[in-house]
């Protein structure tokens, strides 16, 4: 399913909208609507806005002013994450793109700094272009004549809630710019793993105050969302930063079970058997082999328990693996790195990926014929590597590190 699409660039930069974001606007443009009298109100008392309030809440008015001070945010919002990626662009970190969705804008980086210096430039740089937003549109409100109702309105909105945006970012709950930069000082001292957990607990007991708040206040649905995200990102990361160091300088062929150890069917094997001999040998995948006549195999494809199940149970005899295996074969080369491997079968939502020798055939083959056969590597695999390493804190038995030997 299409989950976002691009609407154009800002500095080389893709900018998209996530579906989740035409729910959202609307939603912001009804919130500042109905409250557009109070707040007006508020703003004249605080700011001496002199805004007439009769004026701004009459027809159409809280409507339309309400979309106008919507959109208005969610420039900020990508002015924010700008100010995160050019920064991040300075230090040669790539930008994927920025997505506006249902909390906001989020700015995909290629890779997280891990030099403290850099993430806490990175991390302040959207906080303070959302300060100096909001500095801007003050500036634009007091030099707005006072007949401009509307436009005084909007402006002094969204100097307010730029700079409201700019601190609630501010608090150190990971992965938020505030929990980056709590993460960036405690990193000074401390290992950049350790220092992720200890910005991730922190964030997530923050999450759960701002869920319990959000639950209690009036049940606010978009504090207890921002809060759920919190906890579940913070969880993630720091998951992901772990797994990181843990497998730092393991390679594939670390992990990878090797070909001599692999079960492998032959392409004329029928769906029947197939199927019984995963019941019996406790597999979900196999390679297919095709043997000549001096019994040498060539890789051809790869079969798994969802290709075999297309075909219903009465005519699984009369097909055969050839008949449903994939070709399209997703292969890492045996000196890659351990992560990488968990990157490449996330980003093709596979569970395994064939270990060839050729790296040419890392990833796509070019010619559409795989390398020779070297192994496979597994989800499992990864997982059991993982536990091990976090257990001894080495992958091979004698305790030191694969850059060791």
């Amino acid at each position: 399913m299409i989950r976002s699409f691009r609407i154009g660039s800002l500095f080389g930069i893709p900018i998209k909208l996530d579906l989740t974001f035409l729910l959202v606007l609307p939603l912001f443009a009804y919130l500042i609507g109905v409250q557009l009298g109070e707040v007006a109100e508020v703003m004249n008392l605080t700011l001496g806005a002199g805004i007439d309030v009769g004026a701004v809440t009459q027809g159409s008015m809280p409507w339309i002013l309400g979309l106008a001070a919507a959109i208005g945010l969610f420039v900020g919002v990508i002015l924010h994450e700008l100010g995160h990626s050019l920064t991040a662009q300075r230090y040669g970190f790539p930008i994927d793109s920025i997505t506006l969705w249902l909390f906001g804008g989020v700015a995909a980086l290629s890779e997280m700094p891990e030099d403290w210096r850099q993430e806490f430039t990175i991390a302040i740089a959207g906080p303070i272009v959302s300060v100096l937003v909001g500095i801007g549109s003050y500036a634009l409100f007091l030099v707005t004549p006072a007949s401009l109702d509307g436009a005084r309105f909007v402006l002094a909105y969204l100097a307010i809630l730029n700079v409201a945006l700019a601190g609630f970012n501010m608090l150190p709950a990971f992965p938020m710019d505030g929990g980056r930069v709590l993460r960036a000082f405690l990193a000074r001292s401390k290992p950049y793993a350790k220092a992720t957990q200890q910005a991730a607990t922190i964030g997530k007991f923050l999450a759960i105050l701002m869920g319990l708040f959000g639950l209690l206040a009036q049940f606010n649905i978009i504090l207890i969302g921002v809060a759920f995200f919190v906890y579940i990102a913070a969880s993630s990361e720091a998951q992901q930063v772990t797994m990181k160091a843990a497998f730092q300088d393991v390679t594939v062929a670390d992990i990878m079970t090797p070909v001599n150890d692999l079960d492998t069917v032959s392409p004329g094997t029928t769906i029947a058997e197939l199927i019984q001999r995963m019941f019996t040998e406790r597999h979900t995948g196999y390679p297919v082999v095709d043997s000549d006549a001096f019994g040498d195999g060539r890789l051809i494809g790869l079969v798994t328990l969802s290709d075999a199940r297309e075909i219903e149970p009465v005519e699984r005899d009369a097909y055969t693996v050839e008949d449903v295996m994939t070709t399209d074969l997703k292969t890492i080369t045996p000196d890659s790195d351990a992560m990488t491997a968990i990157e490449r079968m996330r980003e093709n939502n596979i569970g395994r990926l064939l270990v060839v020798e050729d790296s040419r055939t890392a990833g796509e083959p070019s010619d559409g014929e795989p390398g020779d056969l070297i192994g496979i590597i597994s989800r499992s695999d990864l997982m059991t590597a993982f536990d091990i390493v976090q257990k001894s804190g080495a992958i091979n038995p004698s305790g030191q590190s694969p850059a060791a030997d």
